[in-house]
């Protein structure tokens, strides 16, 4: 069960991870126990976060090695707010690319653009990470910042 601590209720949380796009940020560790930080597109959906990405990506194997991660999604424009927490993640075929059709789909509006052609590609091995937090902290800094950017 996850513990949810910070600005927002669960419900304000899920909103928030339903309705933003900007990828994840996870980190793991390495088998030399040094970290190991990568960005992934993610899904959020029953409590769950969901990730896709090669079979063969340096981050599936440290994954396989150690299911415990930290995880942020945070905006990227003034005011800054968002979510960090942690928990395990478990590695899965992706054989038909569910996921990673749903992601394209969130991200890329359709999967009618070249990017979108070679990840589906056949020639694609692909893995659904699925994240299941322990804990996520929220914050919110729209209060000390304003809703808009200031000026430069």
């Amino acid at each position: 069960m996850t513990e949810f601590r910070g600005a927002w209720t669960e419900d304000e949380v899920e909103t928030f991870l339903r309705e933003t796009t900007v990828p994840i940020r996870i980190a793991t560790r390495r088998p030399d126990d040094s970290l190991w930080l990568v960005a992934l597109w993610y899904r959020y959906r029953d409590g769950v976060l969901e990730c896709a990405t090669g079979a063969n990506a340096t981050l599936v194997g440290f994954l396989r090695q150690d299911s415990r991660i930290a995880f942020e999604v945070s905006t990227n424009d003034v005011p800054y707010r968002g979510i960090r927490g942690s928990g395990t993640a478990v590695v899965t075929n992706d054989r038909d690319k569910a996921v990673l059709r749903d992601l394209i789909e969130r991200y890329l509006d359709g999967t009618d653009t070249p990017l979108a052609r070679w990840l589906l590609g056949d020639d694609r091995d692909e893995v659904r990470i699925e994240i299941e937090p322990r804990e996520i902290y929220s914050w919110d800094y729209t209060s000390r910042m304003g809703e808009s950017k200031p000026n430069a």
